[in-house]
């Protein structure tokens, strides 16, 4: 069941669904992060080209994650339909 399928039956899910997708995307440096993902780029990369510290890069996956844009598979980092996004801003 995808997340959106999980929040589409009720007005106040979808509601709640895309309150979070939108905070997780309006972001600059969620932004960045999501781009340098979709590129295959390590969590390491993303931390030395953005100059962040692992605490803020943690911070910033949770929001992703939260909101719907990325997932952990096998421990990798994964854009999700949601976070392809990125493709178009």
């Amino acid at each position: 069941m995808s997340s959106w399928e999980k929040y589409s039956d009720s007005i106040e899910k979808s509601r709640i669904y895309h309150e979070r997708y939108h905070k997780a995307v309006a972001n600059p440096v969620r932004k960045e992060i999501l781009k340098m993902i979709a590129e295959g780029k390590s969590e390491e990369e993303i931390m030395e080209k953005l100059n962040l510290s692992k605490k803020e890069l943690d911070y910033h996956l949770k929001i992703l994650e939260w909101g719907f844009c990325v997932e952990r598979k096998d421990g990798k980092l994964r854009i999700t339909k949601e976070g392809e996004v990125i493709e178009h801003l």
